[in-house]
């Protein structure tokens, strides 16, 4: 978070939180109310001061106020560099240290990295795709259907080339168990109102 971020917290301290007006979609664009945010120092602005509470909720610090994010896919959206030998996240955080891979039904690449979990751009899905290596040495083409055809949480015998001294295996992991599993909220909620019941 920027410095002027804490001044405005220490001087405000409980300003209520938003929801519903933020949003991700699964390319890393930032929505205000369904309408796309196009001005670069907003966009910017929001991610430098764009982090996770304790309950996995993805929000943007506004000064003193938090805005909770509605997710598309996952809290950060994944893009190839420049180079073409690394990756960022869409608030221009290098990848470094990829922890987990994991392949949702659709085909899609989750990767759990220090900076949080992350969904690739499908621009950039083929990037992992090509890095992908079957274990038992048959071709991606006929080693990915298998890995597809999958129960959720099973270990594929596929593994993602990261880097010459990085190679990850690859876990099946349905769209919808994602946030559990991962520890996100796509459609973060108000706490419940102090000393209420739970039915």
């Amino acid at each position: 978070m920027e410095d002027w971020v804490h001044r405005a917290l220490a001087r405000w301290p409980n300003v209520p939180a938003l929801f519903g007006w933020l949003q991700l979609d699964r390319r890393g664009r930032w929505l205000v109310r369904n309408e796309l945010i196009s001005r670069p120092q907003i966009i910017d602005t929001i991610g430098r001061n764009y982090a996770a509470d304790e309950q996995g909720r993805w929000y943007f610090q506004n000064g003193p106020q938090r805005g909770y994010v509605a997710l598309e896919t996952a809290p950060l959206v994944l893009r190839v560099r420049g180079d073409g030998d690394s990756v960022q996240t869409h608030n221009e955080l290098i990848v470094e240290q990829p922890r987990a891979v994991y392949l949702d039904e659709e085909g899609s690449l989750l990767l759990m990295t220090e900076h949080g979990p992350g969904a690739f751009d499908g621009q950039d899905l083929p990037w992992a795709l090509e890095r992908l290596r079957s274990a038992g040495g048959e071709s991606i083409d006929d080693a990915l259907p298998v890995a597809l055809a999958l129960p959720s949480g099973a270990r594929t015998a596929l593994t993602l080339r990261w880097s010459a001294a990085l190679s990850l295996p690859v876990q099946r992991l349905d769209n919808a168990e994602a946030p559990a599993a991962l520890g996100f909220q796509r459609d973060p909620q108000p706490d419940p109102p102090a000393g209420s019941a739970l039915n």
